[in-house]
């Protein structure tokens, strides 16, 4: 056999394995899609096919009531459901006002501590990087009667202000592991060179280590968010009113006594989704490169 003809049988070979890499990994993307998939379709499907069985998978009709009946339209069926005395709007305010308020403070402190870390030697560092990382290791479910007492006690229960907080404490660690480890591959020499300069340590930082660093600013935004966003276990406990309650919580007023309205439900996870989804697409180039560079120690 000629050297072009193994070359030629060689570059088949590979391009056969590269298509079944990528048939096996659209598969496995299409089972993780499945149960998005099917909120999406039971929040648009008729009403006699929520509970059918076996399962309609296709809806024979759609309908977008739901979605109406969430925003206080009228529907042909009228106001059937729960949704109807549901104030999504205020829902969509808190989850929106405390992902993004929360995030801005994570992502400064836990920034600025990331960089300390990196770049600063001082008593207990170790020690004190490691109690960061183990308190965020403590599951929700845990802190959630220490933090009902003691926000019952400030008067921060059920406020816009003590969740911020309680998310901002959350997403710090996070924030701090990632950045650290993204400012510490980034060469020493390059601020060496800046306080030649005249540039301080925080002088440095703001020209040189920061604009090199945003993807990883990136990604750990996009996950402070969207820890925020979701998070449910101590928002049920804290939040009790539309005053300062959050989506997931929310979700559990779809719940009566003797009926649940399944429909309406996935149609506020639908709304859910949607800020995720366009967050995830806009810093996705930026999430990767924190995901695969950031979180390496130098």
């Amino acid at each position: 056999m000629s050297v072009a003809t193994r070359t030629k049988s060689f570059s088949r070979s590979r391009r056969r394995g590269r298509i079944l890499n990528e048939i096996f990994l659209w598969f496995v993307l299409f089972i993780f899609f499945i149960p998005v998939l099917w909120i999406i379709l039971t929040s648009v499907r008729i009403r006699s096919e929520i509970n059918a069985f076996p399962p309609v998978w296709i809806p024979s009709g759609f309908s977008f009531d739901s979605y109406k009946i969430l925003f206080g339209m009228p529907t042909p069926e009228g106001a059937f459901g729960l949704g109807g005395s549901i104030p999504v709007g205020d829902y969509a305010r808190n989850s929106i006002v405390i992902s993004l308020v929360s995030t801005l403070f994570a992502l400064v402190l836990g920034t600025a501590a990331g960089f300390v870390f990196a770049r600063f030697k001082f008593r207990y560092k170790n020690g004190t990087f490691l109690a960061m990382m183990l308190f965020r290791a403590i599951p929700g479910i845990a802190l959630s009667l220490p933090l009902f007492i003691l926000y019952a006690r400030l008067g921060l229960s059920d406020t816009v202000p003590g969740m911020i907080l309680i998310y901002v404490a959350l997403n710090i660690p996070f924030t701090a592991w990632l950045m650290d480890g993204f400012f510490r591959a980034i060469p020493e020499e390059l601020e060496d060179a800046a306080r030649i300069d005249g540039c301080s340590h925080w002088g440095a930082f703001v020209r040189v280590d920061l604009p090199l660093a945003l993807p990883g600013a990136a990604a750990a935004g996009i996950f402070a968010f969207l820890t925020s966003w979701n998070e449910f276990a101590l928002a049920s406990i804290i939040t009790r009113t539309p005053a300062s309650r959050t989506f997931p919580p929310a979700l559990f007023e779809f719940t009566g006594q003797f009926v649940s309205d399944w429909r309406g439900m996935t149609a506020m996870s639908v709304l859910m989704l949607i800020p995720a989804v366009i967050f995830v697409a806009i810093v996705q180039r930026q999430l990767m490169e924190g995901l695969t560079s950031g979180a390496t120690k130098g």
